[in-house]
């Protein structure tokens, strides 16, 4: 298969329109061809596309922060010469001086299907900026690497935050590109926005079911994306990141497996199992042990759980990894009632609200894990009306059927 990336450097027809035109590139590590060229050189050695300038998401144009929310400076590119803006240091939305520096912007995004995302946000704002400005925004279409399925509640109104972009459920099952025809559907924004779609992406095929498995490489869109597994696993365990529970960071297996230091992980399963059966579906959980070497628990012990994903037990449909970590959440407050789970923190430029609650675009989930008399099928009633309106809602932007 091809993706928009590939499609553009190979057909100079596609090209054409943009003769004449100042071009600048947004891109981060896994913007690469399929020869795992990244985009920024394959397309300076093209020679018809006048490259004028770059702009890097959280975590860099070329990947320079290994932590999370961490800023990134504006710097030189070494090899091309010319300016390259971080929309995550002083500022997230370009300025208007980086607004001048091109005439169209191409985007080539490896997105992992989940809302809390900060690349979606990203593209959000250079959407709003272009239709502000009278720029045009190009999308290179990628995969979605989790497919289609749709999972969790809608972000509700007076939520939008730089980890939630729109009222969008965790697990959207769009591409980046169908991405950008619902941001310019829902918000009503008038630019020029094209998008440079992929040839023969199969997401209902496996084994990748949504990435091209044993196809192309995997490459980490950011630093604690290091696989497949990780993002299937990762509209669940993302929310781990508004806990005290460590998330697997500072692990060769982040945001697979989670644990603290007086984590009783085989009672935890057992009521889990006992909890909600259906919700452990299409996985295996492991009990396991880690030492994160940087960030929650640092140098301590930890005793955990791994969600595997990337065996023959592996079922794409049957997988719901929202509703397996709330269940995680919950069968831990049944176990201990006073256990410290939600972490209060300044987190993406939040400081008067719950990490949680921001990741959820609700206190909703919160407040069900903390409701003693709560039940899986409370969650499911919420979840649900949200899930069935996001699918017939998406199915006018699908590019992909």
């Amino acid at each position: 298969m091809k993706f928009g990336i590939d499609r553009l450097l190979e057909d100079a027809r596609l090209r054409r329109p943009l003769a004449g035109r100042r071009v600048a590139l947004l891109a981060h590590p896994a913007s690469v061809t399929r020869e795992l060229v990244h985009a920024l050189d394959a397309l300076a050695a093209l020679g018809d596309v006048r490259l004028t300038a770059a702009f890097g998401p959280q975590h860099g144009l070329r990947g320079d922060k290994q932590d999370n929310m961490i800023e990134s400076p504006d710097y030189t590119d070494p090899v091309h010469g010319i300016p390259v803006y971080s929309l995550y240091g002083k500022v997230r939305r370009p300025t208007d001086a980086m607004m001048d520096s091109y005439d169209v912007l191409l985007v080539d995004l490896q997105d992992l299907g989940c809302r809390i995302y900060t690349f979606i946000t990203t593209l959000r704002y250079v959407l709003e900026a272009a239709a502000a400005h009278r720029k045009a925004v190009w999308v290179l279409d990628r995969p979605n690497p989790v497919g289609r399925p749709v999972e969790g509640v809608t972000l509700r109104a007076g939520w939008e935050s730089f980890v939630g972009a729109g009222p969008l459920p965790m697990r959207h099952g769009l591409t980046l590109g169908e991405l950008a025809k619902w941001f310019m559907r829902s918000l009503r924004l008038d630019v020029e926005c094209e998008v440079v779609t992929m040839e023969g992406w199969k997401p209902e095929a496996g084994p990748g079911y949504g990435w091209p498995l044993g196809e192309r490489t995997w490459i980490n869109p950011s630093p604690n994306a290091p696989n497949l597994w990780m993002a299937r696993c990762y509209a669940g365990t993302v929310m781990l990141e508004g806990t005290t529970l460590s998330e697997g960071r500072g692990t060769t297996r982040p945001l697979e497996l989670f644990g603290a230091p007086d984590l009783a992980p085989r009672e935890l399963i057992a009521r889990m199992q006992a909890l909600a059966p259906s919700w452990l579906r299409g996985c295996r959980l492991r009990e396991c042990r880690f030492e994160p070497t940087f960030h929650k628990h640092a140098g301590a012990l930890c005793a955990g759980i791994q969600i595997h994903v990337d065996d023959p037990a592996y079922a794409h449909e049957a997988f719901r990894p929202w509703r397996l970590q709330a269940l995680a959440f919950k069968a831990l407050r049944a176990l201990r009632p006073d256990y410290p789970l939600w972490r209060d923190f300044p987190y993406e430029y939040e400081h008067d609200r719950l990490a949680i609650d921001l990741i959820n675009g609700t206190e909703r989930l919160r407040e069900w894990v903390d409701d003693t008399e709560a039940t899986p099928a409370d969650l499911d009633a919420l979840a649900s009306p949200d899930e069935q309106a996001w699918r017939a809602e998406r199915d006018a932007v699908l590019l992909y059927r």
